[in-house]
């Protein structure tokens, strides 16, 4: 991965900022806290990437600007308190920590196609151990690793997936897996694509994860994708039960596992260990039977109220009107944050930065309503696509917060017209999309502000992916 050391660094000193202003520490510094905090930063973990940039770290956090935070940090430095501090994703004990601790019989997985990390999450959320996680995309394996310090950095494999096939058994942490996951890009299958042949060449990546399957022959499989490959499902079936799997697939939709969503998405579930799948679906949806169903207006509990960017081309600019990459989180848990939070308070909140809008558009989503859209008369004489209503009448929408969210998707990477604030006249912040589709609020989305957006329209939601884990993790056999 690309060596971005001043980006972590100025990550990491914004924190501490931030930390003090929280914890207000008064009493005197203690130096050899202090020094215990810089070595537990800078730990030799025998990795390039996480020792050299543990060296930058070191330089950093020996300013006495952060005496008196990494003094009283030194409180969470135990192992019980670990998980519970804001820098730990960046300290090479804590990483160390996560990926040498993890139980043995643990069942171990492969994410392919990995993206943001969404789908592994519910996963590692419910005792699974990734062996190996690949994705194209540098940003969302960025991400990956960021949010995943249990999945050591060799194991996360940036590059093409055929590419990784050549050379699976070196890359796979573990000499065997139970489980391989993912979600291949098939754009060809899309709802909005009539053509939908499984030899379009854009799904040629779906036959990666078949060949995947025959090389490391893990006992379950379970397989992401939008709800129009179901058209050629009956050759997707066939391919796997060719290589020795028993299949079978349906259409499950997020809003029905607690996400503040309409979000359907094809489900293909796969063993070799002649299980009956049917059973397994029925399983997942008595599961989800007991999750509370959630609305638009739980996900945006708490969040700082912002307005629109005004400035062009400043997606990094940090601003108190529009929002800031990094800020503290004044926010206490509602029931769906304890959800997705797993009971956790996170100190900060990351990527609740609203995006640039233009007088037109700050003026039309401040006279529409929740519910609206581009044919409201409201806006009729402003509206810039008027004369194609027709075509263009969810071009804007207003969300409804005491409702579910239309389903998230990377369009938002270039506008929010179809996702504005229910009650701001702006378009909704990666953070707020990224707590519709289930994220707990301290997963930080690295890369450039736009690609957050696609990174999170992308993935799969963490509280679908979970509900489905506890379940399959049931019928898995480690070591067999």
């Amino acid at each position: 991965m690309k060596r971005e050391f001043s980006r972590d660094r100025n990550e990491v000193s914004n924190i501490l900022e931030i930390l003090d202003g929280i914890l207000n520490v008064k009493e005197n510094v203690d130096i050899d806290k202090v020094n215990k905090v810089v070595e537990m930063f800078s730990e030799h973990t025998g990795n390039d990437y996480l020792d050299e940039r543990g060296s930058e770290f070191k330089n950093l956090l020996s300013d006495s600007r952060y005496a008196r935070v990494l003094s009283k940090l030194h409180d969470y430095c135990s192992d019980d308190l670990c998980s519970s501090c804001s820098l730990s994703k960046y300290c090479n004990h804590y990483i160390n920590k996560e990926t040498s601790t993890y139980d043995q019989n643990s069942p171990k997985m492969i994410d392919l196609f990995c993206g943001a990390g969404g789908l592994s999450l519910g996963f590692v959320q419910n005792g699974f151990v990734v062996s190996l996680a690949n994705d194209i995309e540098p940003c969302c394996v960025d991400t990956y690793a960021h949010n995943h310090p249990n999945v050591p950095r060799e194991n996360i494999i940036l590059g093409d997936v055929n590419e990784v096939i050549a050379n699976i058994k070196s890359l796979m942490r573990f000499d065997e897996v139970d489980l391989v996951v993912g979600g291949p890009p098939c754009q060809g299958f899309s709802m909005a694509n009539r053509q939908r042949i499984i030899d379009d060449p854009r799904n040629k990546l779906y036959k990666s994860y078949v060949r995947v399957l025959s090389i490391v022959k893990p006992q379950f499989f379970v397989m992401e994708n939008v709800k129009g490959m179901m058209s050629v499902s009956s050759q997707v079936l066939e391919d796997f039960r060719r290589i020795g799997y028993t299949v079978e697939c349906r259409i499950l939709n997020a809003k029905d596992f607690g996400v503040p969503q309409n979000r359907e998405r094809l489900i293909f579930i796969g063993n070799r260990l002649n299980i009956d799948n049917g059973k397994i679906f029925d399983d997942i949806m008595k599961e989800s039977a007991d999750i509370p169903n959630f609305v638009l207006d739980d996900a945006l509990y708490g969040l700082r109220p912002l307005k629109a960017m005004r400035q062009r081309n400043a997606t990094e600019m940090d601003t108190v009107e529009s929002g800031k990459k990094i800020d503290v989180n004044n926010c206490e848990n509602n029931e769906y944050l304890n959800l997705i939070n797993m009971g956790k308070k996170s100190a900060l909140t990351f990527n609740h930065k609203a995006r640039y809008n233009n007088d037109r558009d700050i003026e039309i989503y401040g006279r529409m309503n929740p519910g609206d859209k581009s044919d409201d008369p409201k806006i009729a004489d402003i509206m810039p696509y008027k004369n194609r209503n027709g075509i263009f009448k969810d071009k804007y929408y207003k969300l409804e917060g005491d409702k579910i969210c239309k389903t998230i998707t990377a369009h938002m990477k270039y506008d929010c017209n179809m996702y504005i604030h229910p009650r701001q006249a702006r378009g909704l912040t990666p953070r707020e999309a990224a707590r519709v589709q289930s994220y707990p609020d301290d997963y930080f989305f690295r890369g450039p502000y736009t690609k957050t957006y696609m990174q999170i329209g992308n993935s799969v939601p963490p509280l679908l992916s979970r509900t489905i884990a506890k379940v399959i993790k049931k019928y898995i056999k480690v070591g067999e």
